[in-house]
């Protein structure tokens, strides 16, 4: 167990900080002026619309989600922790031991946890940024799976016409 200790820390701080990434605060997606808009009227509906998705998530970026989650993740991971640990070892270094196991295991899921929080929200706040932007006739991007396809003619397919006439008559029976 004390070769184990020097390395906790150095763990533990290694895992909160990854669990500190910043995710944009902003739009993640591109959009273009409307036809005949002009930059202002773009900016003031992009200020507008970047409002409105704000609020639509409750009023926290990405970043603020991710980070509450892993919060949350650890401070459970320790309680548990703590009372496993007491459980098992019966004293207080038992219950110190299970609070720095359910710590470290609290925090790595919750940084996972934290990181599919993020991005959940920002894809919220995308979709909302870009029905917002649309709505005020901005141009806005459509995957490519959305897009028209011409369908494919027996001329583009390069295979040959029927025969003139009248079909053959079917087999005999």
């Amino acid at each position: 167990m004390s070769e184990l200790t020097p390395t906790l820390p150095a763990l533990a701080a290694a895992l909160l900080l990854s669990a500190c990434t910043v995710l944009p605060s902003g739009p993640s997606v591109m959009t273009l002026p409307g036809s005949g808009r002009t930059l202002e009227s773009f900016r003031a509906d992009d200020l507008f619309c970047r409002d409105y998705a704000y609020q639509f998530i409750g009023g926290k970026t990405a970043s603020q989600a991710a980070q509450q989650s892993t919060i949350s993740s650890a401070a459970v991971g320790t309680a548990i922790g703590a009372v496993a640990g007491a459980a098992i070892g019966g004293d207080a270094r038992g219950a110190a031991v299970g609070a720095g196991v359910g710590l470290l295991a609290g925090t790595a899921s919750g940084a996972d946890a934290g990181r599919a929080s993020g991005v959940g929200t920002q894809r919220q706040y995308d979709n909302a940024y870009i029905q917002c932007m649309y709505s005020k006739g901005h141009r806005v991007p459509v995957p490519s799976s959305m897009s028209n396809q011409r369908p494919v003619r027996a001329a583009d397919a390069a295979i040959p016409p029927p025969p003139p006439g009248a079909p053959p008559a079917p087999p005999p029976r």
